[in-house]
């Protein structure tokens, strides 16, 4: 078996592109390249290729030592076809990914949704290693899951199964990217917590993270995570806020799935240990008492890479 896969973590502000030891589960050597202003079809597959090119260049590898190329998109996906069908968060629809990868580097291509690969990655080398059992919960631009039953991940009748960020929490809520109102994802991701700061600042509250958001930069996790260390009141309104959203959503994992862990990743809640820790307590809380009793929740212990991981073992979905 050759040595190395490619493992693509495809994600609303920037592309992860990894060289992965198939032995191992290590990282080799990485890529990263933001796609929050250079979204659409053409800027995504020209960054995909460029960063591939700068990936092999830096690490000596050539295509002969790869296995294959494993893709996980922040969308909806056509998985035996390659194709990500959807992805508002990037602008993109119905873009063939497979075959563009495919013909440029004449290796094989898979594609998996971005919180699927993440939970292959978490189940083979990270936080649900050992558990058959278990759904992965992603929170960042937007919020994903996957359902993982008896070692293998759930893809429901059209392969769509575990979208929790588009479950519904408010009929007449705020408007969702993916064209729908008051989907969970309107207020629980970090693009809602973002969004809610960036209103009130408009309208003349007062907050610490303006001193971080010189040059017209983004609100970021880390800024975040330094504005509740400064005990900053608005933003622990926000991100308490969204916590008690998030909490109602893995409350109904925890009732309608029962699974035996829940994983939480992505940015928000690696670099936010207050969003995470109150989101968890209220998640118990909300649940039905015998599951709430039994339930696990553990965070993503790859990181950035829990999703490169899983996405070069991609080759392995059954």
């Amino acid at each position: 078996m050759k040595k190395y896969s490619v493992g693509i973590d495809l994600g609303g502000t920037k592309i992860l592109i990894a060289l992965v030891n198939r032995e191992t589960g290590e990282v080799a050597a990485s890529v990263k390249k933001k796609t929050k202003k250079d979204k659409g079809p053409k800027n995504i597959i020209k960054k995909m290729l460029e960063g591939i090119e700068e990936l092999l260049a830096e690490s000596g590898v050539t295509t002969e030592e790869i296995n294959s190329i494993g893709v996980g998109a922040a969308g909806q996906v056509d998985r035996e076809n390659g194709i990500l069908i959807g992805a508002p968060n990037l602008d993109c629809y119905d873009l063939n990914i497979k075959q563009n990868l495919e013909e440029h580097f004449n290796l094989p291509v898979y594609l998996g949704n971005d919180v699927e690969i993440a939970a292959i990655g978490e189940m083979k080398f990270g936080a649900a290693k050992g558990y058959d059992d278990f759904v992965c919960v992603f929170v960042g631009t937007g919020v994903g899951s996957s359902i993982v039953k008896n070692g293998k991940i759930i893809y429901g009748a059209t392969g769509t199964a575990g979208e929790i960020g588009h479950v519904i929490v408010d009929l007449n809520g705020r408007p969702c990217g993916c064209g729908a109102h008051g989907c969970l994802e309107a207020y629980a991701s970090r693009s809602a917590i973002e969004r809610r700061i960036e209103g009130a600042l408009r309208k003349g509250r007062k907050s610490c993270i303006l001193d971080y958001l010189e040059g017209g930069k983004s609100i970021t996790s880390g800024m975040i995570r330094k504005a509740i260390e400064r005990e900053d009141e608005l933003v622990i309104q926000c991100v308490t806020e969204a916590s008690e959203y998030l909490s109602g959503g893995l409350a109904s994992i925890i009732n309608f799935i029962n699974p035996k862990l829940i994983v939480l990743g992505g940015g928000l809640i690696e670099a936010v240990d207050f969003f995470y820790q109150k989101t968890i307590k209220k998640a118990r809380a909300k649940s039905l008492p015998v599951p709430a009793e039994k339930i696990e929740f553990k965070k993503a212990s790859l990181g950035d890479f829990s999703g490169v991981i899983g996405a070069a073992f991609l080759d392995e979905r059954k």
